[in-house]
C-alpha cells in the first residue's frame, strides 16, 4: 500500500477516535434520551445539541465535524494521486503533514489554542491542496 493510502486509512481511524472522544462524554453529559433522539430543537428545549453541550465537549464535536469536511478533500487528493499513479516523496510528505495536523487539531481546538488552531488547520489544508496541485504538473 502506498504512503498516501496508508495515511488515508489512518485518517479514517482518526475520525472514529474523534467520534468516540466526543460521543462518550456527550452521552454522559446529556443522557441517552437526548443523544439518541432525533435532536429536534423542540425536544431539546429549543436548542441544538451543540448549544446544550459544555464548551469543551462542543469543541470536540466541532473538531470532529471539521475533520469530516477536511477528509473529503484529502480523500479526493489521495484518489487523484493513486488513480493517476503520481505518488511521489512530496505527496507522501504532504499526506504525513495532513495527518499530523489533524491529530494536533484536536487538542488545539479542545484547549482553545489561538491562533495555533487556525495555523494547524491551514497546514493540513495546505498539504492537501499541494497534493492536488502536484498532480497537475
Amino acid at each position: 500500500m502506498t504512503h498516501e493510502l496508508t495515511i488515508l486509512a489512518l485518517a479514517g481511524l482518526l475520525q472514529a477516535v474523534q467520534f468516540a472522544l466526543m460521543a462518550i462524554p456527550a452521552n454522559l453529559e446529556l443522557g441517552m434520551g437526548k443523544t439518541a433522539s432525533p435532536r429536534d430543537p423542540d425536544r431539546m428545549g429549543g436548542k441544538t445539541m451543540l448549544e446544550l453541550l459544555s464548551t469543551k465537549i462542543a469543541r470536540l464535536a466541532r473538531a470532529m465535524n471539521n475533520h469530516f469536511e477536511a477528509l473529503i478533500l484529502f480523500t479526493l487528493a489521495v484518489v487523484v494521486i493513486e488513480l493517476s499513479g503520481q505518488n511521489t516523496q512530496f505527496t507522501a510528505a504532504c499526506a504525513i503533514a495532513y495527518i499530523i495536523a489533524r491529530i494536533l487539531y484536536i487538542p488545539a481546538y479542545y484547549f482553545g489554542w489561538t491562533p495555533w488552531r487556525s495555523v494547524i488547520w491551514f497546514i493540513g489544508f495546505g498539504a492537501t491542496i499541494a497534493m492536488i496541485v502536484s498532480t497537475l504538473f
